[in-house]
């Protein structure tokens, strides 16, 4: 028998076909489990305002306030039938800020009977601004009364406290609340997921107690506590699905891959012209000693922007060869594949001519595959992963493809950007004698919590120490719209460093071709939404390319490079770049990590404001990778005061990539951290902030563990199995597997 039938009834056969529609399609609310999850974003105290001065623009809020003043305006109108047209501008305060509401036509009627001055309600609508001054257009309301009325709808359930829900404005927060009153005696049928000695050794309410205090508390401390358990909740449940898949993953053989006494590791190492930092040392040992265990290595490497990741790899990478095996490197885009098949290639020298003249008696042969080969290219690669005469392979996710076979893969690493999935990794595994071994690298340095969370199965290693000879970046905003002139003295600075000898970057949001979509590039990844509200579209690279060669940059080299040219293309473009024919590249973020050119001093980031935090630190650390300082320009129309611009400003105060992860998660939505699949409805974390909670997950990671180790299958915790099952649905099994 299903053990939790209340909770899994269907929504419609508790609140009708029509509002369970509304809550299935705006908000992923299907079942009554799914609707007693969905807690009130904050709450409102009855006889407290609210604050109207903050509310932000074109998003749609719930505010509970007083009418202050109530006019009704008859104007002539064609539409009118006695040629006179009517508007109702209402006035509701907070005691120090007002906001003005307007109703029109037939709309008019019901609240000119009802919004009366002195009257307390809850109003809902989309904020938008009429000659200077916020307004809401016909929002929808609901009277708080004090009489018997006014007790039934909303006194009774909420106390002293109004809850607030995430609503739309196809269900305002007060019907959700009604929706909700319906269904929560359903929640003392709540299955509690928590093991009992958890839950008591930390004072934690039981779950039906904290679905009753979310959603109906008396006082704060009732939030508090409903708070305090739901938070552990998510963080359990999350840690023990991770530690599971930490688990299994420790019970599959792999075969031990140790270096060579003087093998090719140790030619390798001679080579370097510099000695490796002491966090260098230090994960390489962490990786050597998971390699040469029985059981696959899952291991996470994150490190800041030019901290040598790379190369912590490439020796992972040739330990294995050194052991008889095969390694592979998976890049996500062709130009990084292309890029880091170059970089290790000038790396090992004659190291990487294995099998050609004047290889060296350690060498290997170095392959690159990638989807966009030739037939002869790419049947000759694959032939040499198929002997075991290419023991380092770089390439795309092409690699995981049927056709692809290798004579023995050891080590994958996985480069930016991508959860490497179950579906790929046992792709990858049939193609080796047994699992192999698993290295995951991140440019983008994320905080403890958000590794424990997302990467939750990866044991991490971090690289936070910048090789001896990196030079400083200055960073400055330049704030485009405000002073002009300081855009002009940005071209010249880039002048100057081309007359030094050297190159620079210009980076644009979109390309600009004719099937562009302005709106699509107006938003790079990692944007936060409060920023979309520009009138003008985002500066392209065609269109910017073409500017400066003809105006401030005019007798320099200037090329383009984007994501759309054809592989040969881009490849070109870059290999021009890396020799120093060309002196400015004009870019997308094709060039956001990996690409590597010491020469490279200058960048400027027009619309800088359009992208997010980390994304403007990797841009930044494509410059100062040589002996000369490198120099980063900002360039935004954002005025001073807003949240973009803020944001640059701690991109400019800071070099530290960790601190800006922080400061970058702070200000982004917790779906737009954990994850595409997580920022739905029923699958996004409702009350755990993964910064703020750090010691909870932390916590619970450890809770996790232990539980884990104890009993992997969970048969005496069959409230864990369900709470399991239910995050473990189809969209998050994609988010934990995939990302």
């Amino acid at each position: 028998m299903d053990p939790v039938p209340a909770l899994r009834e269907p929504l419609k056969k508790v609140l009708g076909p029509a509002t369970a529609k509304v809550m299935a399609e705006h908000l992923g609310l299907h079942t009554v489990g799914d609707l007693l999850h969905h807690y009130p974003r904050r709450y409102e105290e009855r006889g407290q305002l609210t604050h109207l001065a903050d509310l932000p623009m074109d998003e749609h809020v719930t505010v509970v306030a007083q009418v202050a003043d109530a006019r009704l305006h008859s104007f002539a109108s064609s539409k009118a039938p006695r040629g006179k047209g009517q508007r109702l501008e209402v006035t509701i305060t907070d005691g120090s800020g007002r906001l003005q509401l307007v109703f029109f036509g037939n709309g008019v009627h019901k609240p000119h009977k009802e919004l009366l001055p002195g009257t307390r309600a809850m109003f809902a609508g989309k904020v938008s601004v009429f000659n200077r001054r916020l307004q809401l257009a016909h929002p929808a309301y609901e009277l708080l009364r004090g009489d018997a009325e006014g007790e039934e709808t909303v006194e009774s359930w909420a106390g002293a406290l109004i809850p607030l829900y995430p609503a739309t404005a196809k269900l305002e927060s007060w019907k959700l609340a009604k929706a909700i009153q319906t269904v929560l005696p359903s929640a003392q049928e709540a299955v509690d997921p928590l093991p009992g000695p958890l839950r008591e050794g930390r004072g934690l309410v039981s779950l039906p107690e904290a679905l009753l205090k979310i959603h109906r508390p008396h006082t704060k401390a009732d939030i508090e506590d409903a708070r305090a358990r739901l938070k552990w909740d998510e963080a359990f449940v999350l840690q023990v699905a991770l530690a599971r898949r930490r688990h299994a993953e420790t019970q599959l053989p792999a075969v031990p891959r140790r270096p060579s006494p003087d093998g090719l590791l140790t030619a390798f190492d001679d080579r370097l012209p510099f000695t490796l930092t002491e966090g260098q040392q230090r994960v390489s040992r962490e990786i050597f000693d998971d390699l040469a265990t029985d059981h696959p290595m899952h291991r996470l490497l994150q490190g800041e922007v030019g901290s040598g990741k790379t190369l912590v790899a490439l020796r992972a990478m040739l330990a294995v060869v050194d052991s008889g095996g095969q390694a592979v490197m998976l890049a996500p885009t062709e130009v990084l594949a292309q890029q880091h098949h170059r970089s290790v290639v000038e790396m090992m020298g004659e190291l990487a001519e294995g099998g050609m003249l004047g290889g060296a008696e350690h060498a290997t042969k170095v392959v690159l595959l990638t989807g966009s080969m030739g037939a002869a290219a790419r049947r000759h690669a694959l032939l040499d992963l198929a002997t075991g005469e290419a023991g380092i392979v770089i390439g795309t996710h092409a690699l995981i493809e049927d056709k692809v076979q290798f004579h023995d893969l050891g080590l994958v690493v996985v480069d930016e950007q991508h959860r490497f999935g179950v579906e790929q990794r046992d792709a990858l595994r049939g193609k080796g004698k047994r699992p192999p071994h698993l290295l995951v690298m991140t440019a983008t340095p994320i905080p403890r919590t958000v590794a424990m969370t997302v990467f939750g199965d990866l044991e991490t290693s971090v690289l936070d120490q910048l090789p001896a000879g990196r030079s400083p970046i200055a960073s400055h905003v330049v704030p485009a719209a405000d002073k002009p002139h300081f855009l002009a003295r940005a071209w010249e600075r880039v002048r100057e460093e081309v007359s030094n000898g050297h190159q620079a970057y210009v980076v644009c949001p979109r390309i600009g071709d004719e099937d562009d979509d302005p709106k699509k590039g107006a938003k790079p990844s990692g944007r936060p939404p409060e920023d979309d509200a520009e009138k003008r579209p985002p500066l392209a690279v065609l269109d910017v390319a073409e500017g400066l060669a003809k105006g401030p940059l005019q007798g320099l080299e200037v090329e383009v490079l984007h994501g759309r040219m054809p592989p040969d293309d881009k490849d070109a473009v870059m290999r021009r770049f890396a020799a120093g024919e060309t002196d400015v590249l004009v870019a997308t973020t094709v060039i956001e990590v990996g690409v590597n050119v010491p020469n490279a001093t200058a960048m400027v980031i027009m619309d800088a404001d359009r992208f997010g935090v980390s994304q403007l630190h990797q841009l930044r650390g494509r410059v100062g990778r040589g002996s000369a300082p490198g120099l980063c320009l900002l360039v935004s129309e954002m005025p001073e005061a807003s949240a973009a611009r803020q944001r640059l400003n701690a991109v400019a105060s800071t070099r530290d990539g960790f601190e800006l992860s922080r400061i970058d998660l702070e200000q982004r939505r917790e779906g737009d951290v954990l994850g595409q699949a997580q920022s739905g409805a029923r699958t996004s974390l409702r009350v755990l902030a993964v910064i703020e909670d750090e010691e909870i997950i932390a916590e619970a990671r450890r809770e996790a563990a232990a539980v884990v180790a104890a009993d992997p299958e969970l048969t005496g915790l069959p409230g864990l199995r369900t709470a399991l099952e239910a995050l473990l649905d189809e969209e998050r099994e994609q988010y934990l597997e995939k990302g």
